[in-house]
């Protein structure tokens, strides 16, 4: 059992408590989380998706039974279950869709199964979303109205959050993110979800690393091509790495990358007017704890300064993620606080 975030001992906790499930295509993390936001009790189990997904629910409820038991929390100060989970979902009937890494989990109704299970009401949502709560809870939106989170990766993603409220959307597809159109040119670069001109397109880690080899192919002069050529894999990691030495090309990526960011972060801005935008993901290059992530966070700012109306260029804070990959579990946990919150106030 690990967690980055660090357990605080039940006496030190505040009741009630939430429970915060995030369901990913390798594993899942379970959270036993205090009415401040603080884990109390942390582990993982494997998704072991070829099972499906009402063994996986039957599985997270033990798990949680497990947790609670551990931490010497009592079952009737739980108020409630939040569970994120991936890919295509109906949030208001709680219904997984087509979730893209849970392969033959389609159509299935996932909240309400697992309520079955553990006997707590579940409030369900995306994995983006939850992890976006997470940070608007607990982390670096913490004290904030309002929070746009995009999470830097393989894709995109995303989550928006408007006081204790998750943008699902009517389609429960709000917070795609990624997919918001930044170029419209007869050049425009195909996005992975067969679209074309999307934000994904030019500033997730698989767009970086497109980007690499055909600067290379094109004859670009980097240290990039002898690394690769003994055999290395490009990867956002190599591209960092020959940047922190001073590779040109490498650099001239990394920070092109932010150009694009710019664009798409000023039109969330000029949309949703955010108190705060916060960075997360895989490749942030060391967020503030290096000074390639110091740079790349500071030309994002200038960036998208240059794209926002003047009246709004003083007020933007644009920062990194801080809970990691616990963001998913605690912001699910945080969701459910928000339906405790609003059950209690209807007397329910």
């Amino acid at each position: 059992m690990s967690s980055s975030r660090q357990r605080v001992p039940l006496a030190e906790t505040e009741s009630p408590y939430f429970v915060g499930v995030d369901v990913g295509g390798t594993n899942i993390k379970i959270g036993v989380v205090d009415d401040q936001a603080r884990p109390v009790a942390y582990d993982s189990l494997p998704t072991e998706i070829e099972k499906g997904p009402e063994d996986a629910t039957g599985r997270i409820a033990k798990v949680i039974d497990s947790l609670l038991d551990e931490a010497g929390v009592d079952p009737a100060k739980v108020d409630g279950v939040g569970l994120g989970t991936p890919g295509i979902q109906d949030v208001p009937t709680g219904m997984l869709v087509r979730p893209h890494n849970l392969k033959g989990w389609d159509d299935f109704p996932i909240r309400d199964r697992l309520a079955e299970h553990t006997h707590w009401p579940v409030t369900f949502a995306n994995d983006a979303n939850a992890a976006a709560f997470g940070e608007y809870w607990a982390g670096s939106g913490r004290g904030r109205n309002s929070m746009l989170l995009l999470t830097l990766g393989t894709g995109i993603g995303g989550g928006i959050i408007i006081e204790d409220r998750t943008i699902d959307g009517e389609h429960s597809l709000g917070g795609e993110c990624g997919h918001i159109v930044i170029d419209i040119s007869d050049r425009a670069r195909d996005c992975p979800c067969g679209g074309v001109g999307h934000l994904e397109a030019y500033a997730s880690a698989t767009a970086l690393v497109k980007f690499a080899q055909e600067a290379i192919a094109a004859g670009r002069s980097t240290s990039l091509k002898a690394r690769t050529a003994a055999g290395e894999s490009m990867t956002p990691l190599l591209i960092a790495e020959e940047a922190n030495q001073g590779d040109v090309l490498a650099r001239e990526l990394i920070f092109d990358t932010t150009r694009y960011l710019g664009v798409g972060i000023a039109s969330f801005v000029h949309v949703i007017d955010p108190d705060a935008i916060v960075l997360g993901g895989a490749m942030t290059f060391g967020r503030n704890s290096t000074a390639l992530g110091r740079e790349f966070l500071q030309h994002v700012r200038e960036e998208t300064v240059k794209q926002v109306l003047h009246v709004l260029a003083d007020k933007l804070t644009i920062d990194y993620a801080i809970l990691g990959s616990d963001a998913g579990f605690i912001g699910a946990a945080g969701l459910a606080r928000v339906a405790s919150r609003e059950r209690r106030a209807n007397g329910c």
